[in-house]
């Protein structure tokens, strides 16, 4: 086993000749490789658990596993390992079933040092481009954040337009947008982008407030003005006051406090429950709402004086499904922020998980993916995260297979076999000499799995 003392990239050599491992060893010897080796498979899959090496060059014929079945247990681990599968009985097959099950090359033997040298190259190049492109995304998502938002899609980069253009004049805006597109995100960025930035920015939720209470919430009460009101207290408006106040869902407020509210954006005062005293308040007004305050205006539940007052200026964030350029920097964005949170080394997504990620719709919109990608960072023993880190329902809507790292490798050998026989129409001679096996072994294997179907069947016959 060699070492280099900074290496950059590991690399694990697995074959049952010490000598083959030697010659690995001796020809790749360089700065910037970690040379691990094991002589046999089940200790080289013992030290890939535990060293998760970036290169791994496997011996097709081995006892106890073969290369095809290491092949298969890396791949479901860690889809993103190089690995590149050795042979002395090379066949078109064999290679083609190895490339389909993720390995990058397929070398034949005796090994030829130099062609092995330049694979080893490419693939040392690749992990530099790679590193590179991962601090280029680290600086895309530095660059492409506004006041916490992350985005460079053209929908999303109006968006930070508009909340310039508007941030340093604004007295009341509508900020509309589906649930979990980021409204309250607009709504901070407007305040602190605003000439009152050091000034309080209240938030109002509007849904969250029982119906007799709206008035004392928004506007304050004066002691004994109702059950309850043992002193003066002042609302949000004046809480505010100086600064801005957030009415999150205003599409919630009953029509009695949206004619009240209305009165503070005309008059600039308030009057608290039970006082007659008006009290002039300085605030900025940002509404924000999912629903359709123009049906609501034809419904006779939303004032259409009010909602005029607001739509003065209106801001309309994009769904996540219109803006889907967006996800890899926002994908980067949160697992780094979650990862620190968490205090994991999670360097970022699988490619098969972003491919799940980036067909799936997302119906909560950012929020969604925020939370999906916070449980994934929470839930994952990875460096990666991976299908088995995203949640059921959508890797079940994507067709893709969740991958067990739980799985025997029984299962795994007996899953392979019968991939193997599917691809070659059941031709048991072909896929034995593809798989590297004799018929008997082949037909013992075949064996085991239907006295295994047969009990499984047994024992769903006898719960039933």
């Amino acid at each position: 086993m060699k070492t280099d003392a900074n290496p950059a990239v590991t690399l694990l050599a697995i074959d049952d000749e010490p000598q083959v491992l030697e010659l690995i060893a001796a020809a790749l010897d360089q700065k910037g490789l970690h040379i691990l080796t094991a002589s046999d498979p089940l200790e080289g899959l013992k030290i890939f658990l535990e060293e998760r090496p970036r290169i791994v060059l496997c011996d097709l014929l081995m006892p106890h596993m073969n290369g095809m079945q290491v092949l298969e247990k890396i791949v479901a681990v860690d889809p993103g390992t190089e690995v590149i599968l050795m042979t002395a009985h090379y066949s078109t097959d064999s290679a083609v079933e190895a490339i389909q099950r993720g390995a990058c090359d397929y070398l034949t033997k005796p090994l030829s040092m130099e062609k092995l040298q330049f694979h080893i190259r490419q693939l040392l190049d690749q992990a530099k481009k790679r590193s590179h492109a991962l601090q280029l995304e680290r600086e895309l998502v530095e660059t492409y954040q506004f006041k916490g938002i992350v985005g460079r899609s053209p929908l999303i980069l109006d968006v930070f337009t508009k909340i310039q253009r508007v941030a340093p004049h604004f007295r009341g805006v509508l900020v509309t947008g589906a649930t979990g597109t980021g409204k309250e995100l607009v709504a901070r960025a407007l305040h602190y982008v605003s000439p009152v930035a050091t000034q309080p920015f209240v938030v109002c939720n509007c849904s969250a407030i029982v119906d007799t209470l709206f008035e004392s919430e928004l506007f304050g009460h004066v002691r004994g003005a109702f059950t309850g009101a043992v002193q003066d207290r002042p609302g949000f408006f004046e809480f505010a006051n100086g600064g801005t106040v957030f009415l999150d869902e205003i599409g919630e407020l009953p029509l009695n406090a949206q004619a009240k509210l209305l009165r503070v954006l005309q008059n600039h005062e308030v009057q608290r429950v039970g006082s007659p005293i008006a009290r002039k308040v300085d605030v900025r007004v940002i509404a924000a709402t999912n629903r359709d305050l123009k049906a609501m205006v034809a419904d006779k539940i939303f004032r259409e004086d009010l909602y005029y007052r607001l739509a003065l200026v209106e801001i309309k964030i994009p769904r996540l499904a219109e803006r889907k350029e967006d996800i890899p920097l926002l994908q980067r964005h949160f697992v780094e922020s979650y990862s620190q949170l968490y205090n994991k080394n999670i360097q970022g997504i699988t490619r098969r998980a972003q491919r799940i990620m980036a067909h799936y719709q997302w119906p909560g919109n950012v929020r969604e993916l925020e939370n999906v990608i916070s449980s994934a960072c929470m839930i994952t023993e990875d460096t990666v995260i991976d299908i088995q880190d995203l949640p059921e329902e959508m890797v079940a809507d994507s067709g893709e297979e969740r991958p067990s790292e739980m799985d025997s490798l029984a299962a795994v050998e007996h899953r392979h076999v019968l991939r193997v026989l599917k691809n070659f129409g059941g031709n048991k001679n072909r896929a034995a000499a593809v798989m590297g096996i004799s018929r008997t072994t082949l037909y013992n294997i075949l064996e085991r799995i239907d006295a295994g179907s047969k009990e499984a069947a047994t024992k769903n016959g006898s719960d039933g």
